[in-house]
């Protein structure tokens, strides 16, 4: 079983999906079955699939846990902007929201495809 403690890409996740729930505590109350809701699913998706595939025996199945938390951290972006769109954001908590989703992004990636290299 892999440590996903010593991972990155874990670690990074995480801290992601402490900042989210920060974040939208002060979105619109009508939001809070929506896009709050939606974008709070998304970050606790990313470190969870990653947990969820250390904890797998096969290495594909690592693998697909990792592609599918790659991909909720995707969505979690496409959320992010349309956040910001809405003007929910304020400029700097905005610029680092966005660096720190770009890097988790920049980690997950090469990780998964350097797992399918092997």
């Amino acid at each position: 079983m892999r440590d996903h403690t010593k991972l990155r890409a874990f670690k990074l996740a995480d801290e992601l999906a402490v900042m989210i729930y920060e974040m939208t505590r002060n979105f619109p109350r009508e939001e809070i079955y929506g896009l709050t809701s939606q974008m709070r699913r998304a970050a606790v998706s990313v470190p969870s699939n990653i947990v969820e595939g250390c904890a797998r025996e096969s290495q594909t199945e690592y693998i697909r846990f990792l592609e599918i938390a790659f991909g909720s951290l995707r969505e979690l972006h496409y959320q992010f902007s349309l956040a910001k769109r809405l003007g929910y954001l304020q400029d700097d908590q905005a610029t680092d929201f966005d660096a720190r989703i770009v890097e988790t992004e920049k980690v997950l990636g090469p990780l998964i495809r350097s797992l399918r290299n092997l």
